[in-house]
């Protein structure tokens, strides 16, 4: 390999890497630039107390668009409590419940998981 064939493959390999770096910049940076109307809004519920002894509360940071219901589930899986949220802020009753760890789920109405976590029944 001759010295005019190296500083060629050496400019070549330079343009190479440039393109590829301006590449991800720019998917990047349109991946950030979506409209309002298509990034998903981050909604999070808080729960407590934890551990818990008779009831347990479901808070939103902002009221629901759509209804949801909260599953809760033993250590086996069994589902224990089926219940509406209702509005920004719901109390489920644990009195039923054993002692133990439970799981629950949070779902719209169509189903989808929109939160999860786990929490101890202590009595």
């Amino acid at each position: 390999m001759n010295i005019e064939n190296f500083n060629t493959f050496a400019a070549l390999k330079k343009i190479l890497q440039i393109l590829l770096f301006v590449t991800i910049l720019s998917s990047d940076s349109m991946a950030q630039d979506k409209p309002a109307k298509q990034q998903k809004e981050v909604q999070t519920v808080k729960f407590y107390p934890n551990p818990a002894i008779s009831f347990i509360n479901f808070e939103f940071t902002a009221k629901p668009r759509v209804q949801q219901t909260v599953y809760i589930f033993n250590f086996l899986g069994k589902k224990v409590i089926e219940q509406v949220l209702s509005g920004q802020k719901t109390t489920v009753t644990l009195s039923d419940l054993y002692r133990g760890v439970y799981i629950f789920q949070i779902r719209d109405s169509r189903g989808v998981i929109t939160d999860s976590g786990k929490f101890q029944v202590v009595k």
